[in-house]
């Protein structure tokens, strides 16, 4: 693994961790609302596991998060800085990408869709629009800040995340079926069934399928919370079984 900077439109510098192997297959790893490039390790044990199979991988860190430089967070800086991920590994002479999102990086995915996107592995998916009751999720003092600001600061382990009050209305600020529409790749979209979020996002996901193309999947992960922290194997097998079906290796 090497790591790797780039620009994305705004001029800012986004890092990743960069996992070279085949010369024309990569996959694109897009974290969660206030998360980063490893994804409390998940993105570490899934990056090994596609490279080990031969894929070249990048996970990179949105603007404003982990060692990427400092942005308020909102839905449109995200799919700015997947599109100049897209271009980084284009410029990298990659011909055939896939994506892996989870949380709110599915959501990203799926908004970023063009025909060089080959296929799509989506956990904890977001494929619609989600409304959340801020005032039973954030804290009295972040609500305050919200109010007086614009903004709320989160203190994460290395820095300090800004969730933009944007960020906030854009999980509810998107038409299920444009959005699915759009998707012309097969997409697997993985949900599970072990806390409230994910029971609301799997009956979304079901909801959605109908307008993905009729070679994508939606798998319920039993016993999987959002983090799917105790499902990893499952998840790990699903998706490695799924990108050599859709995203196949090509032959020397």
């Amino acid at each position: 693994m090497e790591k790797v900077t780039f620009k994305n439109f705004r001029n800012l510098t986004l890092v990743g961790n960069f996992y070279p192997s085949s010369p024309e297959n990569i996959i694109i790893m897009c974290h969660g609302f206030t998360s980063d490039k490893s994804s409390r390790g998940r993105f570490d044990r899934f990056a090994n596991a596609f490279h080990q199979l031969g894929y070249s991988v990048l996970a990179f860190d949105f603007s404003g998060c982990g060692e990427s430089d400092d942005e308020r967070l909102t839905m449109t800086t995200r799919i700015d800085d997947l599109h100049a991920a897209i271009s980084f590994v284009k410029s990298r002479e990659f011909s055939r990408i896939a994506l892996f999102g989870h949380s709110l990086g599915s959501r990203v995915c799926l908004e970023c869709y063009t025909d060089q996107i080959a296929t799509m592995v989506l956990t904890g998916a977001l494929t619609g629009s989600m409304k959340y009751d801020w005032n039973n999720i954030l804290t009295k003092e972040e609500l305050q800040e919200l109010k007086e600001k614009g903004y709320i600061t989160k203190n994460q382990k290395h820095r300090k995340v800004i969730i933009d009050k944007q960020m906030l209305i854009d999980f509810e600020l998107v038409n299920q079926k444009e959005l699915l529409t759009n998707v012309k790749c097969p997409v697997l979209i993985m949900n599970g069934d072990a806390d409230e979020e994910e029971r609301d996002l799997y009956k979304l996901s079901k909801h959605g399928m109908k307008w993905l193309p009729k070679d994508s999947k939606l798998e319920l992960i039993q016993g999987a919370t959002h983090s799917f922290t105790d499902r990893l194997p499952v998840i790990e097998k699903l998706a490695t079984k799924w990108f050599l079906k859709n995203f196949p290796l090509l032959k020397k």
